[in-house]
């Protein structure tokens, strides 16, 4: 991997942001003095596993955002990502530490380095396991041509989740429903396949199926200009802001489709769930 920095002002918007900028408080003391996407999973850095599938896709340029400890991840990694069958990846950074002296949120961390991404352009994140995600390039055309604002991959529930985060209508959309007091049974949720995305729309909030937000997600600049996203592109004020109020009030408006997903997916928000990947 080259180690030098590219900062070319004239080089082509991004297609892709990973998030990398938080302080990965639950894992300490790992955290203490390694960044969150620099533990290692099965010998990689986690973070380079989303680099490897967004590569894979066809993603040229990607902007990484970093705040704690971010120099490590920028020394690491360097001006390009390059494997042996694959086109190089230009790296830029967005250094919310460097420049506010912390993260801002994953609504705020976009909106910053929005000035260095493309129309349209994919979100994951460097703290979320998930190698056989396919970052399809026909999903990006799919998706771009279409009149939704963002598009966002859910999972099944996890143990950590067992509440969800939003809803799935037989028509593809992500619907704004509230976390389930009382979840599902575990055998329930293990039973999810793909066919479970024929939620029926109709339905009371109360009966519908919740599912866990992936993170991974495409989105297009008009998302973040909409007026439900109050920071202006480049957030120069250095705001710090949630990115789920946002996703809300998008799917209230029918702005937000969704893909149910079902691949492996692990949040590795734990020490023991580092372990348990590192263990397998």
């Amino acid at each position: 991997m080259t180690k030098s920095l590219i900062s070319d002002d004239s080089s082509p918007l991004a297609t892709a942001l990973l998030l990398a900028a938080g302080r990965g408080e639950r894992m300490r003391p790992l955290t203490d003095a390694t960044p969150k996407p620099l533990l290692r999973v099965r010998g990689q850095p986690l973070m380079q596993w989303a680099m490897q599938g967004l590569q894979r896709g066809g993603v040229r340029h990607l902007v990484v955002n970093t705040a704690w400890l971010g120099e490590q991840i920028s020394q690491h990694f360097g001006g390009a990502f390059e494997t042996a069958d694959q086109a190089p990846m230009r790296l830029h950074y967005s250094q919310e530490g460097v420049d506010f002296g912390g993260a801002l949120e994953t609504a705020g961390g976009i909106a910053r380095a929005l000035p260095q991404l493309a129309d349209v352009f994919w979100v994951a994140a460097g703290d979320v396991f998930a190698p056989d995600f396919v970052f399809a390039p026909e999903a990006y055309e799919r998706f771009k041509a279409s009149p939704q604002l963002a598009h966002i991959w859910l999972v099944p529930n996890p143990e950590h989740n067992p509440g969800g985060d939003f809803g799935l209508s037989a028509e593809g959309l992500a619907l704004n429903v509230p976390k389930l007091t009382q979840p599902r049974p575990a055998s329930a949720d293990a039973a999810l396949t793909h066919t479970a995305t024929q939620a029926v729309v109709s339905s009371p909030a109360s009966e519908q199926m919740r599912y866990t937000f992936s993170t991974l997600a495409l989105y297009k600049r008009a998302f973040f200009e909409a007026a439900w996203c109050p920071i202006p592109a480049g957030n120069p004020a250095g705001v710090k802001a949630p990115l789920a109020a946002m996703l809300r009030a998008a799917m209230d408006n029918g702005a937000v489709s969704a893909s149910l997903y079902t691949g492996a997916w692990t949040d590795v928000g734990t020490p023991e769930r580092l372990a348990q990947l590192n263990a397998t």
